[in-house]
Order: structure tokens, then C-alpha cells, then sequence
């Protein structure tokens, strides 16, 4: 027999942590042996009904304790407790003292609904709003697995060994095709270099131009990957203000930099999209310094209001963007699949590195081989548009949420693409006391400080809340806990 947590008034406080508290109360009695090998949990709907809690915190409980190993779902049967290692102490999972554990029939109550979860504790928020995660509700996995399984074979094993350390061919063609049909970029595929990530595109970059450029001027704020691989490589980085039009080419002028890092489909953190004005003075400054432009194309597919802006690359002819993209948010981070498009100019220096360093390709060759057939069938153009609506909708939600509960005591910027928004709140407290406040709600939100170089000191406080990974109808609800936490210090 074990002690359930006791049904309370289902007050905010009281909802907050009750997963933790599920969670824990079943992980300890499992471990104790309260809770025996094959002996069958209560539904979910069943023990949702006695503790007088949706069924939510519940089916977060069970899904860690799956997670962990501690239970196990049987189809059409239900919940049961699995057998754990011989032997298995306590302290093991818990990081404390066996001696100083409650026996494991003890009356004693559980922690109270109000109390802090345990900080070390893996548990997922129960409202993520990460800035960057997927939904993959959508994702086609049968497609891709017939896909994979006919390359996966004995006949095409020669996938196994390092492919061209430039990419797939077949799949730079792709590429090169759909850059220039949805983005608007001038790409051929002996310009496009594949790579496993955007770090390890840039450190080739980085080598390719280092002994001509000592210099890159960057947003301020801006995505850190650029600024610290290239400071890494011996670069002077320069953080370059944003104005509302994104980087001002004043400052750019005055910098000394002969390259700079930009992102006018969605500059981020900000999501500020570049009018075409600024971008062809960026194209001016380029071509004065006899430098170039990294355009970073985050969020340049996913736009939500009118068609999605054409990439700077592809404005003007010119020989002086060096395009950056990838497949992490329109089809999945884990495919590991990003490419560079050069200027033509720079192709011998790629391949001069190459013969001096003798790298292999970073990138998967089946995986690049499998989201070749998937361009080439159509099935990638079609996934983007059903992702575009599914996030739309998602964004549309979240705004609308957060105009509903916070009103006028917060702005919302940055929502028009990309998988996240900016909300700006004027509070006297510190970025990291909101966000503790939110954490304590089981909200997960990140704060923008982090991608200022020097955050400036004020009141007003920025922080990312993604849409893509977070469940539509856990949005609002999300949104709600946060302004009950925040709102006794807003402004």
C-alpha cells in the first residue's frame, strides 16, 4: 500500500509543482519497494479524478518515470512498475543521505503544493516556451523511414564510407534549386558547402579569410555562434548597435571591419526584418571595404505575415554574401545538416583547405542522401508549408495570449517569423529574479540579456518565449501562470 498525495484546493500554488510531487511520491516507493514489481498504477484519468487535477501533471509524472525506467506502459492495460537492478540504493537517484530518508511508511504528509522542486530534478517545465525547440507532430516519419530504409542496404554501403567532404552532390543540386526557387538566392552547387553544423561551417570560414581579415563587425545584440568562432580564431570582433531597421551602417562604416554578420529575415534576438533600403547599403559598405556580408537566413521560410522575404544574397549580382542556412528548424536539428553558399571567388580556398587539412565531410552521407530524395519527391516543400500554418497558428495563439493577460504592461515584438518572440516587460527586478519567479510557475522562458554583448541597465526587461515546441493548448494557460508570477512587480 503507498500514501497518494492528498486532493487540495487547486489554487495556482497548489497546481504549480503537483507532477514533482507525483513524480517523487512514486519514484521513492518503487525504490523503497512499497511499490513491487508488476504492480499495476492507478490511470491516469483515475488518480487525475482523486487528487481533483487535470490529467496533465499526472501524464508528466508517469512520462518521467518511463523516462527513468521505473514503470512501463502496456498498451490497452495500463501502468506498471518494472524491476529495478539488484542492488539499487536509494541515494543513487535521489543524491541524499539513505539514513536521513523517511521510512517508507511513514505517515508524514508530502512536501507542501508550494514548495520548490528539487533543483538537480531532470523533470521538464510544464510550460516550455524554449526559444528554439520543434513540433514534430507533423514530421513525416514514414516517408523519411521508406526513404532511409532504401538506402540503408548492402548495395549502397559505399554511404558508410566519408563522402565528399563539400557535400552530397546530388543534394548540393537540391539545395541549390531550392534556395533559388523560395529565397531568392543565386546559388550553383559547386558554391554550397555542407556541414554537420553552423560552428564548424564558420571555423572553415574563418580560415579561408583570416589571412586577408582581422575583423568582423557583428549585431549587437546578435546570435553568439559568429562573433566567439571567429574571436576564436583570432578575429577582432566589433558589436555593432542596432537601430529599428537592424545594423546602422554608420557605425559599420567607422568599425575598421571588412566583414559583418547580419540576419535580415529575422534578426535575432530581436526579429527585426531589414527594409530593402538598409540592405543594399550593407551591399554599398561590402563593396567599398572590398569585403563581405554573412547572412545568416534564421527564420528566412518561416514567416507568418505576407510572403517571406527574399535573402540579401540573391538582391543585387554580386560576388559579396556569404549565405548561411540550414535544416534545424524547418525540418529537424538532429539531421545535423547545415551548408555555406560562397562567393564563386572563395571555391578554391575551400578546396586549398581541404587538401592542407585533409578533412572529411562532418555530415551524415545517408542523411544527406535521404533528404536528397526527399527534396528531389516533393515532400520537403510541401512539410514547410504544413509547419509555416502549424507555427502561424501557434504564434497567433501566443500573441493573442499574451496581449489578453498582460495588456498594456508588456510589448510584443518580433512575432511576424522565426520560432520565437520578444516580450519586454518594465519591472525593477533583475532578468534573473523574473526568471526564477517563472521557473517557481513551471514556466520556461529565456532571457535576451544573454545576447547582448554589454546589456544595458534599465528597467525594461526582454525575454524569448518560443512557440514551436509547446503544445497549442498549453499556450494560454502558460502565458497565464507567468503574468500571476510577474505581475505584483510589473510597472
Amino acid at each position: 500500500m503507498y500514501i497518494l498525495p492528498q486532493p487540495h484546493d487547486g489554487s495556482l500554488a497548489g497546481r504549480s509543482y503537483r507532477y514533482v510531487e507525483i513524480y517523487e511520491m512514486f519514484k521513492r516507493e518503487i525504490i523503497a519497494g512499497s511499490l513491487r514489481e508488476e504492480q499495476r498504477l492507478p490511470s491516469i484519468r483515475k488518480l487525475a479524478e482523486f487528487l481533483g487535477i487535470s490529467t496533465t501533471p499526472v501524464e508528466l509524472a508517469y512520462q518521467q518515470l518511463i523516462a527513468e525506467g521505473f514503470i512501463e506502459s502496456r498498451p490497452k492495460r495500463g501502468y506498471f512498475v518494472v524491476k529495478l537492478p539488484e542492488p539499487y540504493p536509494s541515494f543513487a537517484l535521489t543524491g541524499r543521505n539513505p539514513e536521513r530518508e523517511l521510512p517508507p511508511h511513514t505517515d508524514t504528509p508530502m512536501p507542501k503544493p508550494d514548495s520548490e522542486p528539487n533543483p538537480r530534478s531532470p523533470l521538464p517545465p510544464l510550460y516550455d516556451f524554449h526559444l528554439s525547440k520543434n513540433d514534430f507532430s507533423l514530421f513525416p516519419f514514414k516517408i523519411w523511414k521508406r526513404l532511409y530504409n532504401q538506402l540503408f542496404r548492402p548495395e549502397t554501403a559505399e554511404l558508410l564510407f566519408y563522402g565528399d567532404a563539400q557535400g552530397d552532390p546530388e543534394l548540393r543540386r537540391e539545395v541549390a534549386e531550392y534556395l533559388s526557387r523560395f529565397r531568392g538566392v543565386h546559388a550553383s552547387p559547386d558554391r554550397i558547402i555542407i556541414g554537420a553544423e553552423q560552428h564548424l561551417l564558420l571555423l572553415l570560414l574563418g580560415q579561408m579569410l583570416n589571412a586577408e581579415i582581422n575583423a568582423v563587425a557583428v549585431e549587437e545584440p546578435g546570435y553568439r555562434i559568429v562573433p566567439a568562432t571567429l574571436a576564436a580564431l583570432g578575429f577582432t570582433v566589433h558589436p555593432i548597435p542596432l537601430d529599428e531597421h537592424g545594423l546602422r551602417p554608420d557605425l559599420l562604416r567607422t568599425s575598421g571591419a571588412r566583414i559583418a554578420s547580419v540576419s535580415p529575415s529575422h534578426q535575432f534576438p530581436t526579429g527585426i526584418i531589414m527594409p530593402l533600403s538598409r540592405r543594399l547599403e550593407l551591399l554599398e559598405w561590402a563593396k567599398a571595404v572590398d569585403g563581405y556580408l554573412i547572412e545568416d537566413d534564421y527564420g528566412g521560410e518561416l514567416r507568418y505575415q505576407g510572403k517571406p522575404v527574399p535573402a540579401l544574397q540573391g538582391l543585387v549580382p554580386n560576388d559579396l554574401v556569404i549565405y548561411l542556412g540550414g535544416f534545424s528548424q524547418v525540418l529537424a536539428p538532429d539531421l545535423c545538416i547545415h551548408y555555406l553558399v560562397l562567393p564563386e571567388h572563395l571555391v578554391p580556398r575551400f578546396h586549398a583547405l581541404r587538401r592542407h587539412t585533409l578533412f572529411e565531410a562532418s555530415a551524415s552521407g545517408i542523411h544527406q542522401r535521404t533528404l536528397q530524395r526527399f527534396m528531389q519527391e516533393g515532400h520537403f516543400e510541401r512539410h514547410i508549408r504544413r509547419m509555416r500554418n502549424l507555427y502561424r497558428k501557434k504564434n497567433r495563439q501566443l500573441v493573442a495570449s499574451l496581449t489578453n493577460h498582460f495588456g498594456k504592461r508588456a510589448a510584443v515584438t518580433g512575432d511576424s517569423a522565426g520560432l520565437h518572440l520578444l516580450l519586454s516587460v518594465k519591472s525593477s527586478l533583475p532578468e534573473k529574479e523574473l526568471l526564477r519567479l517563472a521557473q517557481e510557475a513551471g514556466v520556461r522562458i529565456a532571457s535576451a540579456a544573454f545576447y547582448w554583448n554589454a546589456p544595458p541597465e534599465t528597467e525594461q526587461k526582454s525575454f524569448m518565449l518560443g512557440f514551436g515546441g509547446i503544445a497549442m493548448e498549453r499556450i494560454d494557460e502558460g502565458v497565464s501562470r507567468l503574468y500571476q508570477a510577474w505581475s505584483p512587480y510589473l510597472h
